[in-house]
């Protein structure tokens, strides 16, 4: 038997369009006790270059729900900027421009279907949540993780 009073959160994001952790997701956890009460923002956080989230903070004795939000479009559009300034560097005027142009439109709908991911469960006291999003620019999904 457990002798903690709360419950604990972590995460991490896999990008599966890259098959690599999503790094620099924006992340914040909020918490309330009961489901008609209101949110608490506890704190908020980015994922390292594995993709985790190691600084949540612990969540307040009574806290029965969570919510962990993920800045997703800020990560997408800054993925597809890296990726295009990388391939163009080093390239001539006129092939800069002519890729440039074919980037249009992946640089317009840079932003995710998805603009932000939002998970609610509930919680225990004494028990640790480790809740994976599994991300891609037009789905995701999430599960209890160990």
């Amino acid at each position: 038997m457990s002798t903690r009073t709360t419950a604990s959160v972590s995460t991490h994001i896999l990008d599966t369009s890259v098959g690599r952790p999503a790094e620099s997701v924006a992340v914040s956890l909020s918490a309330r006790s009961g489901g008609r009460e209101q949110w608490v923002v506890l704190g908020r956080s980015a994922t390292d270059a594995d993709g985790r989230c190691k600084d949540l903070p612990a969540l307040p004795e009574g806290t029965t729900h969570v919510r962990l939000d993920f800045e997703t479009e800020a990560y997408f559009h800054g993925r597809i900027h890296g990726r295009i300034h990388g391939r163009i560097h080093g390239r001539t005027d006129s092939q800069k421009q002519a890729e440039a142009q074919q980037d249009a439109p992946a640089l317009r709908d840079s932003g995710a279907f998805f603009p932000e991911v939002a998970i609610t469960f509930a919680v225990t006291p004494g028990e640790h949540f480790h809740v994976p999003l599994l991300l891609n620019p037009f789905g995701y999904s999430v599960y209890r993780g160990s």
